[in-house]
């Protein structure tokens, strides 16, 4: 993929924020909502200035850098160098550089080092004594600070070369006099440091403008070298770097909205711990009843023998002693061991994580094929699709589209099953939702998806132009459609905590249930001056009688959206029931 086309890609993935924040307009919930998702990459260039961020390289970085530096030397009318040493000391805080040296400016040169007049005098001196090695120099082989502390080039070098190699404290550095606090500038770094020394400071000067800049970060992606400069504070924090990896702002975990950092950090947490083996060890295994050394069963009998050196044997079933073992058959009636309660609680446990782990898992193995389809489909399928339809690539950007949202449905569709993990138990009604609204917006999206995967291939694989491709486009367009929807509903009942779902029966029953156009409801949910049609999960507003995107109606073969008045599928003609 070329540059041009990876910053295409990145900048509609980057969108979705937008999509899922904004409204959604009745009178386009049709293809419309696919074309608007992709529009370009200049309207694409436009929702990113929308959403606050901003992604810079190195070239950014240090032009942005050299902004700073020039804009507080001429304020505070000092040299550039010296700037610089006010800006690394307020962590490139242009405002609060500017605030301190107007408020105090004698304590803030003590504090940085800057000094207006050199403590040590060295007039009419032929030569000048090493403060180090203590040797005499002609003063063309001597420099000094700001202070006038007099050492030669050759310990100026093991000094500064010293501190360069401690890591990034050498832009701090000061006078080698240790009752002294002179700052060394950058002027004495490049005229005595050696060329690898003077790299790997430039290197830290500029590393340091993002790490102490409370606005920008770098992406966290291995190897990437871009750094995303964040304008504006707000509940969204998910971000995209030119190199295709999109993370949260505020965590820097991969992008998760609409789950909170709180719980992500919680997830990830659990799934590198070593609390999930002592949870399994608890689960499968019992404890010796001598040694209490926890033992695995791994043959059928139920006569158990512990290891060396206890070596004793015991029933596996009541854990009494096998030597006068009869039998345990019988029901007791005693309360049951703490030991075998914990044991079930935490096998109990075990299986509710395993259900989420495995398809949290599972869909984000599922997100990281479907890059690598979407990356294939945009380098090379395109030319050749457009070769054997005999169609402008422009014609096919509707499959990029259907990509480009089944990474998005897949990364929220993941996060949503460790939302899932911590939704409390006993919150039974927004559980309800929680599963309904997941249920249906994974099932539009493996329609999706397997439409997408599958069904492109006969065309792909065609030698000449297909009779059913304006089907095709059809069909994949419409499950696009249908399928962000679903998610939107998802990520926008999510982000508000299922706070307002109606848990009453009562409240149920004066839910609007005579409302749509051949929806089956049970039960409907009431949210936010909106309802949920119970067919499509689209939200419709508080004062609709009929759900808007149920004008249309899936055939119950192939799955494609018709309008409310035809009566057979376009697709395959199956009959409307």
């Amino acid at each position: 993929m070329d540059s041009d086309d990876m910053h295409y890609s990145n900048d509609v993935e980057s969108l979705h924020d937008d999509d899922y924040s904004d409204d959604y307009d009745d009178d386009n919930n049709n293809n419309d909502a696919a074309d608007d998702y992709v529009d370009g990459a200049d309207d694409s260039d436009a929702k990113i200035t929308e959403i606050n961020f901003s992604i810079l390289n190195e070239s950014d970085i240090r032009e942005q850098q050299e902004d700073d530096i020039s804009s507080v030397a001429a304020v505070l009318s000092i040299p550039p160098v010296a700037a610089s040493i006010l800006l690394r000391h307020y962590n490139w805080n242009v405002s609060n550089v500017n605030e301190a040296w107007f408020a105090d400016e004698d304590g803030v040169r003590r504090k940085v080092g800057l000094l207006e007049k050199p403590v040590c005098e060295n007039h009419d001196a032929k030569k000048l004594t090493c403060g180090i090695c203590f040797e005499a120099y002609r003063l063309s082989k001597i420099h000094t600070a700001s202070c006038g502390h007099p050492y030669c080039f050759s310990c100026w070098r093991g000094y500064i070369g010293t501190s360069i190699n401690d890591g990034p404290g050498c832009l701090m550095l000061r006078c080698p006099d240790p009752a002294c606090g002179a700052a060394v500038d950058q002027d004495t770094i490049n005229l005595l440091a050696s060329a690898e020394d003077k790299e790997k400071y430039d290197r830290y000067l500029v590393r340091s403008y993002i790490e102490n800049n409370k606005k920008t970060k770098w992406c966290p992606a291995p190897g990437c070298e871009h750094a995303v400069n964040f304008d504006a504070g707000g509940e969204n924090y998910d971000v995209s770097c030119l190199c295709s990896y999109s993370f949260c702002w505020n965590c820097t975990e991969d992008a998760h909205r609409p789950v909170d950092c709180d719980t992500v950090s919680k997830w990830i947490l659990k799934n590198s711990a070593e609390s999930e083996n002592t949870t399994w060890i608890l689960a499968y295994t019992k404890p010796c009843p001598k040694c209490k050394r926890p033992i695995e069963k791994n043959n059928g009998c139920m006569h158990m023998t512990c290891t060396q050196p206890c070596r004793f044997e015991f029933c596996w079933l009541c854990l009494g002693s096998w030597s006068n073992h009869l039998n345990c058959n019988a029901y007791g009636t005693a309360k049951q061991d703490e030991t075998v309660i914990r044991r079930e609680m935490a096998k109990k446990l075990l299986e509710k994580y395993a259900h989420y782990y495995e398809r949290w898992a599972s869909n984000n193995s599922s997100r990281q094929k479907a890059l690598a389809d979407l990356h294939q489909m945009q380098t090379v399928h395109m030319k050749k699709l457009s070769v054997i339809q005999c169609q402008p690539e422009s014609q096919l950007k509707f499959i990029t589209e259907a990509w480009l949202q089944i990474v998005e449905c897949r990364r929220v569709l993941k996060w949503t099953y460790a939302y899932g993990y911590y939704l409390a138990e006993h919150e039974h009604a927004k559980k309800q939702l929680f599963e309904y609204l997941q249920g249906v917006a994974e099932s539009g999206l493996e329609r999706l998806h397997q439409c997408a995967e599958k069904e492109l291939q006969a065309f792909l694989s065609a030698e000449a132009p297909s009779e059913g491709f304006n089907n095709f486009r059809r069909k994949l367009a419409g499950l696009t459609s249908v399928t962000k929807n679903f998610f939107e509903n998802l990520v926008r009942a999510l982000e508000n905590g299922l706070c307002d779902v109606d848990s009453n029966e009562a409240g149920s029953s004066k839910g609007r249930s005579g409302r749509g156009k051949g929806t089956n409801r049970a039960t409907v949910l009431t949210y936010d001056n909106e309802w949920y049609c119970e067919r499509c999960t689209y939200a419709n507003v508080g004062s609709a009688t009929e759900c808007a995107m149920c004008d249309e109606w899936s055939c119950e073969k192939c799955t494609y959206a018709n309008v409310g008045s035809v009566t057979e599928c376009v697709m395959c003609n199956q009959q409307r029931q």
